[in-house]
């Protein structure tokens, strides 16, 4: 598959586009790369749609070394995909540190984004013990201690094609400036995305699997981030954690594609 860069001030973002039909835009969470989305994609180019997968800033094949990793600015980097690809309106999927990245492209710029996607989005700070903040500090630093981190995240199952997935994963971790870029996703930043939800006026669907371990109750989560928005929905997907798009595609699939179809705009 080819790779497509498009510039922007700090760096260059790395995505590819595959399929014909409305644009779908996936943005991954911390650590990840587009490859993130293996399993999804030839399920939603399937059923009628082009997908572009991005490389978060920091990321994948995208450029490290950006002066901040704030979502406000991620968000920024997902428009200029969408208008990279002849603009919008786009439904914009972001998972974990991505989804508060929609959420503020939504708000900038409702002519390219038609609905957006939050697939196990944080709604609050997590209040961490002393000995939780020195362990996630150490798993901030080594690409093998996030890979370990990363298999937790499982807690029903990995993909059959997992082992090799995390080892490009942790390789890709490995190269300079690519934990600090970890470090800067993680970083507390304002505003945070909960301040720009109900500016958003286009279609929001929360997706979360029962199981997200990040979670002490992914249900009630995601009903708190479907409440900050004017028209929003959230569902479940059964016996799926942090990343249903990987452990449960066709589940996954199968709801956004009656979301977008739902959201269409005619």
């Amino acid at each position: 598959m080819t790779i497509s860069y498009v510039e922007r001030d700090g760096g260059r973002l790395a995505y590819e586009v595959r399929g014909e039909g409305p644009l779908v835009v996936l943005a991954h969470g911390m650590g990840e790369n587009r490859a993130a989305y293996r399993h999804l994609v030839p399920l939603l180019v399937d059923a009628g749609y082009r997908v572009a997968s991005v490389d978060v800033r920091g990321h994948g094949r995208s450029s490290a070394g950006w002066p901040t990793y704030a979502p406000a600015e991620v968000g920024g980097d997902l428009l200029a995909v969408v208008r990279a690809l002849g603009g919008g309106p786009a439904t914009l999927v972001g998972n974990s540190s991505s989804g508060a990245a929609v959420v503020f492209a939504a708000a900038d710029a409702p002519d390219l984004v038609g609905a957006i996607v939050q697939v196990g989005a944080f709604v609050t700070e997590r209040k961490l013990n002393p000995v939780l903040r020195l362990a996630v500090a150490a798993v901030l630093r080594s690409p093998r201690l996030f890979g370990m981190f990363h298999r937790s995240l499982f807690p029903s199952g990995r993909p059959a094609d997992y082992a090799a997935y995390r080892k490009a994963m942790v390789a890709n971790l490995r190269e300079p400036g690519r934990m600090a870029a970890m470090r800067g996703v993680a970083a507390p930043a304002e505003p945070h995305w909960t301040t720009r939800a109900p500016e958003v006026r286009q279609p929001v669907l929360v997706l979360m699997g029962t199981k997200d371990p990040d979670f002490p109750d992914p249900g009630a989560e995601a009903r708190a981030a479907r409440r900050l928005f004017a028209t929003a929905e959230a569902r479940m997907i059964d016996e799926s954690g942090h990343y249903p798009h990987a452990d449960r595609p066709a589940e996954t699939a199968a709801q956004l594609v009656a979301f977008l179809k739902a959201t269409a705009r005619g």
